[in-house]
């Protein structure tokens, strides 16, 4: 997934996570929050790190946020996430959100990041990712 180039059609796997924006994820002008997306995306994205970890991960920074066009409410949500770069003890994850409304097929990139992910243990420590 390429960073602040967005790409014209979806990536071909499946999505991480589907959702639909609903009234309850709006400001009072009735626009969604940008910070309910990158939620979304935060959940997303340690799909895969959890996943890649084989446990527990914490979020430890996310890079280059990029609202490409809003999101309305009742639009399909789809969140792709691939795995970049393993370190030591942290995971690096590409995440982009399509829309897609109501009815319609078309499907639009919405907004994109980096999230990296530290591995840790049961005291919440970083701790070595699994091979």
């Amino acid at each position: 997934m390429p960073r602040n180039n967005p790409m014209t059609t979806p990536p071909a796997c499946e999505p991480e996570i589907r959702t639909i924006a609903m009234p309850k994820d709006t400001n009072p002008s009735g626009d969604i929050f940008g910070g309910w997306l990158m939620a979304q995306m935060d959940l997303a994205g340690s799909t895969v790190a959890t996943r890649r970890a084989r446990g527990r991960v914490a979020t430890a920074a996310v890079d280059g946020m990029s609202f490409l066009k809003p999101v309305f409410v009742g639009d399909e949500v789809s969140l792709y996430a691939q795995l970049l770069k393993t370190g030591r003890t942290s995971i690096t994850v590409a995440v982009a959100a399509w829309r897609r409304a109501g009815f319609s097929e078309e499907r639009i990139q919405v907004t994109e990041a980096i999230f990296v992910y530290v591995a840790i243990d049961e005291q919440r420590q970083p701790r070595l990712v699994s091979v």
